[in-house]
């Protein structure tokens, strides 16, 4: 079901997998060690996760828009639909990610502020 999924938010996944696998693995190494010099990794991994899903997204929507050029009316509410929340996969797949390295990153940022509280 999830590869399907995959399969049917088409090549804007593919990006959003690299970007979020690697945002995934900078907020897991904040969380252990905290190292300030990782949040400009970021917040960049993360917006090039959340701007890929949404590439994915837009082209998902434009080729969506090119098929309901052609059929009758019937088959134009089916396509729409059905190509609209195929394209929503993309977002959605780079929002979990973003949602999963933030919880990582609030995690890093806690220790910093108790590291902070014990030394200040």
């Amino acid at each position: 079901m999830i590869l399907d999924r995959f399969r049917d938010g088409g090549w804007g996944m593919y990006p959003t997998l690299v970007f979020g696998l690697l945002l995934l693995a900078t907020s897991v190494r904040f969380a252990q060690s905290s190292e300030r010099r990782l949040v400009p990794l970021l917040v960049v991994l993360n917006w090039l996760t959340l701007t890929s899903g949404a590439l994915g997204f837009l082209t998902g929507l434009v080729a969506t828009a090119r098929a309901l050029a052609g059929p009758g009316i019937e088959e134009t509410a089916r396509i729409a639909f059905e190509g609209f929340s195929e394209s929503l996969y993309n977002m959605v797949f780079a929002l979990l990610f973003a949602m999963i390295a933030a919880l990582a990153a609030t995690l890093g940022a806690w220790k910093i502020a108790r590291a902070r509280e014990a030394t200040g």
